[in-house]
This record gives structure tokens, C-alpha cells and sequence, in this order.
């Protein structure tokens, strides 16, 4: 199976072919749509078959390949067209690459990690392990300056064995590296590089600006905050 998003996250239709049907549960031979993953949620959209849209509800890893779910009658070896909710994808696509600063900002300037995170279409929320609340509406400050500066955004895959020596290339608490033998690295010029297998904007200047929500308590030496983003 291609995977189509891992080089451009800009693919919003791509020509496929579906090579394997389970009930409404189908694999195509290559797909652009996203199947969430290390917090960051699903692409949906359709699959338009002649004058048929099938709406694609759900998209999944399943034992390497991923899958779709979808609503219509379809067969194996249809030939489709795939086109993914570009809304969706591109606020998520912001909310993402906005997630990286705040994170090489906390883990650079506070030494914090992520403990959990989330990422939708309407907000991002993120768990980090500093003490004061106040810390957090302060990175997010830092973030917006980073963001104004139009930095370019960077995706190329690395052996494992280079990418290890990288400090901060994976920034979660807790988090195992990939076993693959090549990662792919997500790399923000001069703020920020991790391995990470998600869409991202070619260019800071897309995020918009960070607007803080909320921050929350989760207990000792963990802090949740809330932030979405806007034009």
C-alpha cells in the first residue's frame, strides 16, 4: 500500500483501487487519507465511484494497512477516487505543526515533555509535566513569535541509527521510539525536530495564531492546555 501522506499532506484527491472488501471495511492500493495516530485524529471525506460519493467515516491502522470504513455498496477492484475533507485536514494540519513549537519550546526552555495530547478538528489540548499554570499560557506566547517568523516546515526520513543521535527527536514522556528502521522526521527550521508520522503546513506562517483556551490542573507536576487556532 502507498501511503500517500507520509510525502504530501497537501494530496486532497488521489486515483485508487480497492483490493480488499470486508463488510464496509475496504483497503485500497494506495490512500491519502490519514489513519490517526500518536494523538492526532483521523482524515474522513468520500471515495467517488461514477456518480456515487461514499462517505468515508472512519480510517484506521489494521495490521500494517490502513483501512477505511465507509458508507455504500462497493467491490474489490473498483476503481475510485479518494477525496479527504480538506477543512478537517488542514485546521488539524495547523493545530499539528502549532503542537511541535509549543512542545520544542517547553521541552528547550522548561525541560517538560508531553504526557498526553489530543488533536481535532476544533482544538488541540496537551498534558505536560511542569508544576505552575502559568508556565503554559507563557510558552504559548513564545509560540505565537515563533509562528510570525515564516519558518519553513521540512518532512525527509532518516536510518534509525542517525535519528537516535538527534536530542528531543521524540518528545512524548513515556514513549517508545519507532522500531522502524527509517523514521520519518518532521523538522521545523532552527526550533524544532521530531520523528513523527502525521500531516504538517509547509510553513509556520499557515498556523495562524495560537489562541489559548484554558489551562487545567491534572494533579502534581502535570498541567493540561487548551488551544485552537486562527487566520
Amino acid at each position: 500500500m502507498e501511503l500517500l501522506y507520509l510525502n504530501d499532506s497537501y494530496i486532497r484527491q488521489f486515483a485508487a483501487k480497492v483490493v480488499k472488501k470486508k463488510n464496509n471495511l475496504i483497503t485500497l492500493d494506495r490512500t491519502a487519507f490519514y489513519p490517526g495516530g500518536g494523538g492526532l485524529e483521523n482524515d474522513t471525506g468520500f471515495l467517488i465511484r461514477g456518480n456515487d460519493r461514499l462517505r468515508v467515516k472512519r480510517v484506521f491502522e489494521s495490521e500494517g494497512r490502513v483501512v477505511h470504513e465507509i458508507e455504500g455498496e462497493i467491490h474489490e477492484g473498483d476503481e475510485v477516487v479518494g477525496e479527504v475533507d480538506w477543512n478537517r485536514r488542514y485546521k488539524m494540519m495547523r493545530l499539528h505543526t502549532a503542537s511541535h513549537v509549543i512542545a520544542s519550546i517547553a521541552f528547550n526552555k522548561y525541560k517538560a515533555l508531553i504526557t498526553g495530547g489530543h488533536i481535532s478538528e476544533e482544538y488541540a489540548k496537551d498534558d505536560f509535566d511542569v508544576d505552575k499554570k502559568e508556565v503554559l499560557s507563557e510558552i504559548i506566547r513564545e509560540a505565537n513569535e515563533v509562528i510570525k517568523r515564516s519558518i519553513n516546515v521540512k518532512v525527509y526520513f532518516l536510518k534509525r541509527e542517525e535519528a537516535r543521535k538527534i536530542e528531543g527527536i521524540v518528545k512524548l514522556a513515556n514513549r517508545h521510539p519507532p522500531s522502524s528502521d527509517v523514521w520519518r522526521i518532521v523538522e521545523i527550521e532552527g526550533i524544532d525536530i521530531q520523528a513523527d508520522g502525521g500531516p504538517h503546513v509547509r510553513n509556520t506562517s499557515e498556523i495562524g495564531e495560537v489562541v489559548l483556551l484554558k489551562v487545567e490542573n491534572k494533579g502534581k507536576g502535570r498541567k493540561r492546555v487548551y488551544y485552537t487556532v486562527k487566520p
